[in-house]
Order: structure tokens, then C-alpha cells, then sequence
């Protein structure tokens, strides 16, 4: 007599709880404000806008300037 093996029923797994915009909103506007920072380095910090004199910050995101399109030479 042939016997007949029954599927594994299927589990389900439980919904994600949705996140409320209050939770996301600080931590969406520290890492937007990082990223202008970071931007701002990069793309502007030579000339008369420097923050820090000298040469050290255009040698640190020399690479990235180029990369992103920005000039500096």
C-alpha cells in the first residue's frame, strides 16, 4: 500500500510594522546634514570660502573631487 506524504504547511511570517515618519525624520535630517557637510568639503572647501587654511582638507578629498566632477586644478 502506497503511502502519500503531505506538504509542510506553509508558515507565514508576520507582517513588518510600518515606522512612523517621527521615528524616521531625525535620523533623515543628521544624515542629510552630514552629507552637505561632506559635500561641502569635497566640493567647496578651497579658496575664499576655506574654513581651514592651507592645503590639508583639498589634499584629504582630492581623489573624491575629482570623481564626484568638481575642479580643482
Amino acid at each position: 500500500m502506497a503511502q502519500s506524504t503531505a506538504a509542510p504547511a506553509p508558515t507565514t511570517l508576520p507582517a513588518a510594522a510600518p515606522l512612523p515618519v517621527r521615528a524616521i525624520l531625525p535620523w533623515a535630517a543628521f544624515f542629510g546634514l552630514l552629507m552637505l557637510v561632506l559635500l561641502y568639503f569635497v566640493g567647496a572647501e578651497q579658496g575664499a570660502f576655506a574654513v581651514f587654511s592651507g592645503e590639508g582638507v583639498h589634499e584629504w578629498v582630492h581623489d573624491g573631487r575629482h570623481l564626484l566632477g568638481f575642479p580643482c586644478h
